[in-house]
C-alpha cells in the first residue's frame, strides 16, 4: 500500500538498516518518544490479541488502552496483513 515516493523512500531507509541498533538510532531520530511508545504498544497488543488474550486482560497486563487494542484487532482481522505477516514470520502467532 505504497502511498507515494516519499513513503517509498522512508520504507527503503528502514529496510537499509542492518541491525536493531541501527534501526533504534534511525527511529530515535525520526520519531518522538511518544510515537515510538505508541508503535510499541500496538505491536504488544497485536502479539497478545493474536494469542487470544481478552482486550480487558491486555489492558490490565500492559496498560495499552482498549481503544488501541480494538484498532489493532480490527487490523488483524481486516487490515493490510502486515501484523499477521510479521507475527507469523517471527513465530509469535497462536
Amino acid at each position: 500500500m505504497l502511498k507515494n515516493k516519499s513513503s517509498l523512500s522512508l520504507y527503503k531507509a528502514i529496510l537499509a538498516t542492518k541491525s536493531v541498533e541501527e534501526l533504534d538510532m534511525f527511529l530515535t531520530d525520526l520519531c518522538t518518544p511518544n510515537e515510538i511508545q505508541a508503535m510499541t504498544d500496538r505491536w504488544k497488543a497485536a502479539c497478545m490479541v493474536e494469542k487470544g488474550i481478552s482486550y480487558r486482560e491486555i489492558y490490565e497486563k500492559s496498560g495499552v488502552s482498549t481503544a488501541t487494542v480494538t484498532r489493532v484487532a480490527r487490523c488483524l482481522s481486516s487490515g493490510a496483513g502486515g501484523y499477521k505477516l510479521l507475527l507469523e514470520r517471527m513465530d509469535l502467532g497462536k
